[in-house]
């Protein structure tokens, strides 16, 4: 048990106004987070949804050029088609977290087959997945925020939690136990004093 001085409750009462502070700026840390979270969750559905899209209109140019060129003719033309570059992921922060940024890779590279010797059929698969890249770029970007921040908005979370059902009741029983404690030293030290004076004055009263 904390010893009930005059400088603890000093003490104590200073923590309590700085878990106070503390539990407000994670309360709206967490609010922030979560109103981000949302908006990020609106944007990851409407990327998703526009790749699925964009993924059927790729695959849909390959069933056309297919139906052109032949099957045999378009996978000997994939074969020319050189790799996308990587995609690198840089940091940004949102209210101190920091939340993953996808670069998007260089667009495709130049087909080296010839557009004379093959149909248009063919080069609009080239277009056409160049977007499905970048989409799935768009929807890595989000959906790594969104695992980003609810681990931050659950870390938030459990500090707000410790504050406000553990430390700060803590210390508020801690607070009134030191001022209880104090008061019965006060009273104790009143009765103690006035005692001394009444003996002190029948001391020095004339007989």
């Amino acid at each position: 048990m904390i010893n009930p001085t005059r400088m603890n409750l000093i003490a104590t009462k200073r923590r309590i106004a700085m878990a106070k502070k503390g539990h407000s700026v994670l309360k709206r840390k967490r609010e922030v987070l979560v109103i981000e979270f949302l908006k990020l969750l609106r944007q990851s559905k409407g990327s998703r949804d526009e790749l699925n899209r964009l993924v059927q209109g790729a695959y849909r140019s390959v069933t056309v050029a297919s139906a052109y060129v032949g099957d045999f003719e378009l996978e000997s033309i994939a074969l020319h088609v050189p790799e996308a570059e990587r995609i690198g992921i840089t940091l940004k922060g949102v209210m101190g977290v920091q939340v993953p940024e996808v670069i998007k890779a260089a667009q495709i590279g130049k087909a080296s087959y010839s557009l004379m010797s093959t149909s248009i059929a063919v080069d609009d698969i080239n277009g056409a997945f160049t977007k499905v890249l970048d989409s799935v770029a768009d929807v890595a970007q989000r959906e790594l925020g969104l695992k980003r921040l609810v681990l931050e908005i659950e870390k938030a979370k459990r500090r707000v939690n410790a504050l406000e059902y553990k430390l700060m009741p803590e210390l508020n029983r801690r607070s009134r136990y030191i001022t209880m404690r104090l008061d019965e030293i006060d009273r104790d030290s009143f009765s103690a004093l006035k005692h001394v004076k009444k003996r002190i004055a029948k001391a020095t009263a004339p007989a």
